[in-house]
C-alpha cells in the first residue's frame, strides 16, 4: 500500500497533509488511508500524483475533463487507466489512449470498455448461495475475478 498514492479533492493524502486532525475525527477511514499509503511522501494535486505512475483507478465525478491528456502523458511507459465515473468518465477513453494508455477502462455500459461491477454480482452470488457460504470474503471475490478474467478474450 505504501506505493499507493490517493487523491481528493484537497489533493494527496498524505499523514503530513494540514488536515489531518480534521480527517481523523471527520472521516477515520480516510485517517487510516492517509497513513498506510504514500509512502513516498507525495503532496500535491492529482497531477502530482499520476507523475510516473504505472496505473491510474479514477472514481470521481463525471466530468471528460477531470484528468487531462497531459497528466496521462507523464504517467509510466503504457499505462493502465480506468476512468469510472458514470455517466461520463473523468477521460475519454480515445484522449486516454492517445496520451499514451495502453489499456483504458469506463464504467459505461455502451462503451466496449465497460469495467462494472455487474458483471461479476451474478456468478458471486451463484456461487455463494451453491456453497451455502455466510459470508462475501477475499477468496470468493478472488476465485470469481479469476474465473471472470479466464473467460474473457482480446478484441
Amino acid at each position: 500500500p505504501h506505493a499507493i498514492s490517493l487523491v481528493d479533492q484537497r489533493g494527496i493524502l498524505s499523514a503530513e497533509r494540514d488536515d489531518m486532525d480534521e480527517l481523523m475525527l471527520r472521516n477515520p477511514w480516510k485517517y487510516r488511508l492517509a497513513l498506510q499509503t504514500n509512502g513516498g511522501g507525495r503532496s500535491g494535486e492529482l497531477a502530482d500524483a499520476l507523475r510516473g505512475a504505472d496505473v491510474l483507478l479514477a472514481a470521481s465525478r463525471p466530468d471528460p475533463h477531470a484528468i487531462s491528456a497531459e497528466a496521462i502523458r507523464t504517467m509510466a511507459d503504457d499505462p493502465i487507466v480506468f476512468a469510472l465515473a458514470n455517466p461520463v468518465p473523468e477521460i475519454w477513453p480515445e484522449v486516454a489512449r492517445r496520451a499514451g494508455a495502453a489499456v483504458v477502462a469506463t464504467g459505461r455500459s455502451d462503451f466496449p470498455n465497460q469495467v462494472n461491477n455487474s458483471l461479476i454480482f451474478p456468478g458471486v452470488f451463484r456461487g455463494v448461495l451453491d456453497a451455502r457460504a455466510r459470508s462475501i470474503d477475499d477468496e470468493i471475490v478472488l476465485a470469481a475475478a479469476r474465473e471472470l478474467a479466464a473467460r474473457a478474450h482480446d478484441r
